[in-house]
């Protein structure tokens, strides 16, 4: 049975008006998001796109020596791959889950086909490939003109508004992962925070204990992709509030 938009989560989703969200309905199929899955590998033809309901993941570029590196976050509010909305079935780089969920996921043809019978389904979708590119244009930023500790508050920030919880289970060696950072140097990052009381780290996992001082203490490498989704495609972008 097609699930009721009302019943969704996912910010794409909802985002379409009632007829655009009828075209996908039928074809929208629950699927588990385990952690390290691969939505799309390198060169490789794509078969679905993906609405995450739940759980973190992350479009990595990979070098031809095999250096990756985290170019872009996504969660509930987005889907993947973006590029197939342009109607291209390979990209270059990995998209993986990282932190496992669940969402739908569609057939590529019937995206198209919507596509094709209603001019108004692309909008918030391209709307939303504005926002990833400028997530992607900051996570450049933080990472040129940014300590590492204001990085690390700018990640933490963007996963706390995805996992819509104050804990988050992440490790040492993931969040080094994704920031390309060494261990010990996420080990003394996090260590700086929690000194100012923004954070609590434990074994596994990160707890949140003051938003708006994370917030602060990014010192404006956060907030802007944010702020253009909620100007593009509305006030129920993010929450912050578990579901």
């Amino acid at each position: 049975m097609a699930p009721n938009q009302g019943q969704i989560s996912n910010r794409m989703l909802t985002a379409l008006d009632l007829h655009d969200f009828a075209l996908l309905a039928p074809y929208l199929e629950r699927v588990d998001l385990p952690a390290q899955f691969q939505i799309a590998k390198p060169r490789e033809r794509l078969e679905h796109v993906y609405f995450p309901e739940s759980g973190i993941g992350a479009v990595m570029t990979v070098s031809s020596t095999g250096q990756i590196a985290e170019a872009g976050m996504f969660g509930w509010e987005g889907f993947v791959p973006t590029a197939t909305i342009i109607g291209d079935n390979v990209v270059p780089y990995i998209v993986e889950m990282n932190i496992a969920g669940w969402g739908y996921r569609v057939p590529i043809e019937a995206m198209r086909q919507a596509t094709m019978e209603s001019s108004s389904f692309q909008v918030p979708l391209i709307k939303y490939m504005h926002v990833f590119a400028t997530q992607v244009a900051f996570t450049a930023l933080a990472n040129i003109r940014y300590l590492l500790e204001q990085r690390l508050a700018r990640w933490i920030l963007m996963c706390h508004d995805r996992l819509r919880s104050d804990e988050m289970c992440i490790t040492h060696e993931y969040i080094a992962l994704m920031l390309g950072a060494r261990r010990p140097g996420v080990t003394t990052a996090l260590h700086i925070l929690e000194g100012h009381r923004l954070i609590r780290s434990l074994r596994g996992s990160v707890v949140i204990r003051d938003r708006e001082g994370l917030e602060a203490f990014a010192a404006g490498s956060y907030g802007v992709p944010e702020q253009e989704f909620e100007r593009l495609i509305g006030s129920r972008a993010i929450s912050h509030k578990p579901a």
